[in-house]
């Protein structure tokens, strides 16, 4: 599937936002979507994101609504079409798995593969089970399995209907942190291995950071960014969603194993080092790094314990949220960086728009 995904809704009435004390929430959103990868609905509860995954399920049905992937079109209110979520090839995932409790794994899972015609089925039973690794759990009942588990479970069972796109609405969202690390690898196997387009609803700015392709900011009902991620996450003129999280994701593959315990990565602002790993030379990683663990100078510091240093160019500056500092936009030969500083620091250095300098990062963040 690569056809794009069209989204078009306005709603006067949203349950979740209400229910958040959103009284005057409207939804009012218009998007092009990628018909690949992942693509994030993020932002602050009542902004809107669940709204809007409803309406593409169409389990919230928006006036004047459009919603198509490619030719495919479910919901064309102009021309009165509008396909009920039933008939339409689309897998959901809740927060809650809402696994069925009579019956075992197995038969959710070929509850979920009953939903599409034989003709239409893309994947088999056991090649889900292994992909989601609940090969060892298709016996179980619902009742015996963690909660990570159950959501594996609801994940594999939506994959099962032969969706032709797959909407989660915070499916982490319910689980501790054990769980939730036990999970992520699983949505990144879907990520890297299916050609599925996934819609993921997400308050989580590191669930975001580490899944999502296509990242839509979701503020008040109206989408006030949709691009590519790192585009995004880099922009300094947006509402302050990001807060303390504010920084880049760069994608570095891994240029050599050191002998005192330090992997060097590479990318092309440069290079970093981190801590050792186990993946072969040339594996490439996600990494995140906040803009308040980058620091600016002038020269290089040789009397600094800092070794990652790249050289950077300012392209722009704006206020945060916290009286007193600055968020500073970086290029780092042709890759955005932020860095969080005082607006001391700013003026003792004269930062400006076009000034070389030294980009030092104390600490990266490995999302892999």
């Amino acid at each position: 599937m690569s056809h794009e995904i069209r989204a078009k809704f306005s709603v006067d009435r949203a349950p979740k936002e209400a229910l958040l004390g959103c009284s005057n929430f409207k939804l009012d959103v218009d998007l092009t979507l990628p018909g690949h990868g992942v693509s994030a609905l993020f932002g602050h509860s009542g902004s809107g994101k669940t709204t809007c995954l409803r309406a593409m399920a169409g389990l919230e049905r928006a006036p004047g609504g459009y919603f198509a992937i490619g030719n495919e079109v479910w919901q064309d209110e102009a021309r009165g079409r509008f396909v009920p979520p039933h008939q339409r090839a689309i897998g959901v995932v809740f927060q809650e798995a809402s696994l069925f409790p009579h019956l075992s794994v197995r038969g959710n899972m070929e509850f979920g593969q009953k939903r599409a015609p034989a003709t239409e089925r893309r994947f088999a039973l056991s090649e889900i089970a292994e992909l989601l690794g609940i090969e060892p759990l298709l016996n179980r009942s619902p009742a015996q399995l963690s909660g990570g588990e159950r959501q594996r479970v609801a994940i594999a069972r939506a994959l099962l209907s032969a969706p032709q796109i797959l909407l989660m609405d915070e499916p982490l969202a319910a689980l501790d942190l054990k769980r939730k690390l036990e999970i992520l690898p699983y949505l990144e196997r879907l990520h890297s291995e299916l050609s599925i387009p996934i819609i993921y609803v997400s308050h989580a700015p590191d669930e975001v950071a580490r899944l999502a392709d296509h990242l839509v900011l979701l503020d008040q009902g109206k989408a006030v960014a949709s691009g590519l991620l790192n585009q995004v996450l880099s922009r300094i003129d947006l509402p302050t969603a990001f807060a303390d999280d504010a920084g880049v994701v760069i994608e570095a593959h891994i240029a050599a194993h050191e002998a005192d315990e330090l992997t060097r990565l590479e990318f092309p602002g440069g290079q970093i080092f981190v801590s050792r790993r186990h993946e072969p030379v040339g594996h490439f990683l996600r990494c995140r790094i906040h803009a308040r663990d980058v620091s600016l100078a002038l020269v290089p510091q040789v009397h600094s314990s800092i070794l990652n240093c790249v050289n950077a160019t300012v392209v722009d500056l704006a206020p945060t949220d916290t009286p007193g500092h600055l968020l500073v936009r970086l290029d780092v030969n042709g890759e955005p960086l932020l860095a969080r500083i005082t607006k001391r620091s700013a003026t003792k250095l004269d930062i400006r728009p076009g000034l070389a300098l030294k980009a030092q990062i104390k600490a990266v963040a490995l999302l892999a």
